[in-house]
């Protein structure tokens, strides 16, 4: 399905000056007080950083990192695959339950529901780093990164962005009830750490340490790893195309999202499933889809336009920035 709701096209000279804005320039634009922060229904979320500082009394064991490790991957992974490139731009097909197990998965990550989400990234496409972006660097790299997400404006879902998701009643009641995968994910950790603990006491966790580093620890670098593509991704990296926004490509960001970091590519191209473009610009989701379409999973997977690979594109060299 061809997406709708990005900008493509050459930038002037003058737009191309403006985007190269960099990060302490932008952060001197302060939010109104529409936007501002709802502290009370943001306790949560502090709770959860502040969770992480446990570590110093929970200590650390092999097993409490793995499950750490691979929990971030399969959250952070189903954002990429699951929330954003499924449904926010609709990349490619697969069926209904396993749609709604990608959003499941991802809905643990503590990132809200799906609609929510993918709501609020169309919104993004359509207005990108424009005054009516809910997360533009431009209003400051602390808005952008994480101020936006708490604040009282974009809590709620645009149902009129999402008609096509909303039409499926699981998606709807998981959206509303977004805190029941997460809370699910916790108790399960902490279940397995108790039984480990008396299981295998060799490895030397308890339930108290699986919390922490299994649902605590991971679920806050899954936010800011999430994070880093509306901030960082939109300052620091190379732009290959003059898109109307700010969005660059970043090796790192890529690296640490699964493909995510590719951002000039996805803005040139939002109807894209494959991010990284050529052989070396790593997407790890992109191999994931790939194998999983082999198996029949997923399958209509959508490919960068060809004139990505018959022109001779060049970097807008005035905005390149390399981290």
């Amino acid at each position: 399905m061809k997406n709708t709701y990005a900008h493509r096209g050459a930038a002037t000279r003058e737009n191309r000056q403006l985007q190269g804005r960099d990060l302490v320039a932008c952060s001197q634009a302060p939010r109104k007080s529409p936007d501002q922060i709802e502290w009370v229904k943001s306790l949560p979320f502090l709770f959860l950083h502040s969770a992480c500082f446990l570590v110093f009394w929970c200590g650390v064991s092999w097993s409490a990192l793995a499950v750490c490790a691979s929990l971030y991957v399969l959250r952070v992974g189903s954002i990429s695959a699951g929330f954003h490139r499924y449904f926010s731009h609709r990349t490619y097909k697969t069926t209904r339950a396993f749609q709604f197990l990608m959003a499941w998965i991802a809905t643990s990550a503590t990132q809200k529901g799906p609609l929510w989400w993918a709501a609020n990234h169309r919104h993004h496409h359509a207005h990108s780093d424009t005054e009516s972006d809910a997360h533009s660097p431009r209003d400051g790299f602390w808005w952008s990164h994480v101020g936006w997400f708490l604040s009282g404006r974009y809590s709620a879902t645009d149902f009129r962005l999402i008609p096509d998701l909303a039409a499926y009643p699981e998606l709807r009641v998981l959206n509303d009830y977004h805190f029941i995968p997460p809370i699910l994910l916790a108790a399960s950790v902490s279940a397995l750490g108790a039984w480990l603990k008396h299981a295998a006491p060799a490895l030397h966790t308890s339930a108290f340490q699986m919390l922490v580093w299994g649902y605590f620890v991971s679920t806050v670098l899954g936010y800011h790893s999430t994070f880093m593509v509306n901030s960082l991704a939109h300052v620091f990296g190379r732009r290959r195309f003059p898109t109307r926004d700010d969005s660059r490509n970043n090796l790192l960001i890529a690296l640490v999202t699964f493909g995510e970091g590719w951002h000039n590519n996805h803005h040139f191209a939002p109807s894209s499933e494959r991010q990284g473009f050529f052989w070396w610009e790593i997407d790890v989701t992109h191999y994931v889809l790939s194998i999983l379409s082999w198996v029949g999973l997923v399958w209509d997977l959508n490919r960068p336009p060809q004139g990505v690979y018959d022109a001779d594109v060049s970097i807008d060299k005035e905005t390149a920035i390399v981290p």
